[in-house]
């Protein structure tokens, strides 16, 4: 695993949300961009994100990419829609049904467990190619939300939400965010809600994983939950995952 060098806490957390937001400034300089887009699902990552820029004064655009038209009578867009009127940022809304579902492979004996992760993973990619599309025709950078608890564990999608121009999330735990959250404004309804990636009804992350946030982020810090079957749980997750960490083997004799 990387080195985490900081720890944001509730006494620093001003100072480093300035310094993050002056390095995604400077980024966007150095890219010769005119701001950022994330893709907003109502979460606590990408809201903490949203509003980092917004509070640094960061051109950032909001793109929601529901799948079908239930979204809108769903809990996540009523929390996308109370921080995106909260904090007043530019959002548009592109249904990704129709490019996911012409993608699906039918007739296929695979296990059903199996196929349902394989399939919920097109989302994601759809999802990003939506927002380098919106990306490269506004002059913009795809700005990442994934954090250090998450990358640690692999709960991301590989060239889904773990693609992105830049992240400030990178390398910092999954508590950290509800400090910067919390200090930002971001929407109680927001950071009191269970994590979810949404990738089926009454999906949530800790579910899903078998461990809770709290167990990573202490792993991490500690490099022991003091848990044996924890930790052995997380490290095994770890090893298996790191070909979604590192950049594409490339021969060279």
């Amino acid at each position: 695993m990387e080195n985490k060098k900081f720890i944001i806490t509730e006494e620093n957390v001003k100072e480093y949300s300035k310094k993050i937001g002056e390095w995604i400034k400077d980024y966007i300089k150095k890219s010769n961009s005119n701001g950022v887009v994330l893709g907003m699902s109502g979460g606590v990552d990408c809201s903490t994100v949203a509003a980092l820029c917004i509070k640094n004064n960061i051109n950032v655009h909001l793109i929601l990419l529901p799948y079908g038209d239930d979204f809108k009578n769903s809990k996540s867009y009523q929390d996308a829609m109370e921080l995106i009127n909260k904090f007043n940022i530019k959002y548009e809304i592109f249904d990704i049904k129709p490019a996911v579902d012409s993608l699906l492979i039918k007739n296929t004996n695979k296990e059903e467990n199996l196929l349902r992760l394989a399939r919920s993973n097109i989302r994601p990619r759809v999802r990003m190619t939506y927002l380098y599309q919106y990306a490269q025709l506004n002059n913009l950078l795809v700005i990442g939300t994934g954090n250090l608890s998450e990358r640690t564990v692999g709960y991301f999608t590989k060239w889904g939400d773990g693609a992105s121009d830049l992240n400030p999330m990178g390398m910092i735990t999954k508590k950290e965010v509800y400090i910067m959250a919390k200090n930002l404004g971001v929407p109680d309804c927001i950071i009191n809600k269970k994590p979810s990636a949404d990738l089926w009804e009454g999906q949530t992350d800790e579910d899903e994983l078998g461990i809770k946030y709290s167990q990573i982020d202490e792993y991490i810090l500690n490099g022991t939950t003091g848990n044996k079957i924890i930790d052995e749980t997380i490290f095994s997750k770890n090893k298996k995952i790191i070909h979604k960490l590192e950049p594409i083997t490339i021969f060279n004799d």
